[in-house]
């Protein structure tokens, strides 16, 4: 079974549930690193785990949302090999997945609502990177980092 790692702030836990069973009826397995409820909690800690969750799984990804996705997406790529795309639309998702070879997708839950969510959820794993010059783009992206 296919898996990923969804994590969210307070803002999020309502999408995160729709986001959820939206990959469940894809086949995946999805590990839910919180949070779970409404509470006040700090984006970068739930960005950390998702971060770190590519780091060691490298064929994985991550789904992050917070209320602007803006957030997470900083937080998460602060880290080593961790491309992290905040994605609006379809569109966007697909090409983060095509050019960008983005392993962590990150949504603003006040941004869009559950219909555009599972939209974007389903071009992000339905898009498979290209490749080629995207690939040469990537290496830069990784010199950068060392």
């Amino acid at each position: 079974m296919k898996k990923a790692l969804i994590a969210n702030d307070h803002a999020g836990v309502e999408l995160k549930r729709v986001v959820v069973s939206y990959l469940a009826a894809a086949g995946y397995e999805t590990h839910d690193a919180g949070c779970h409820d409404t509470q006040r909690v700090d984006y970068p800690d739930y960005a950390k785990v998702a971060a770190e969750f590519v780091q060691a799984n490298p064929q994985s990804f991550s789904i992050l949302i917070c209320g602007t996705g803006i957030g997470m997406s900083i937080a998460a790529n602060k880290f080593s090999g961790v491309r992290a795309a905040l994605c609006h639309d379809a569109y966007t998702a697909a090409m983060a997945r095509a050019h960008n070879d983005a392993n962590v997708l990150c949504i603003g839950s006040r941004v869009v609502g559950a219909g555009v969510a599972e939209s974007i959820v389903g071009a992000w794993l339905n898009t498979a990177f290209e490749g080629g010059r995207h690939g040469d783009r990537i290496a830069k992206i990784h010199k950068a980092e060392a």
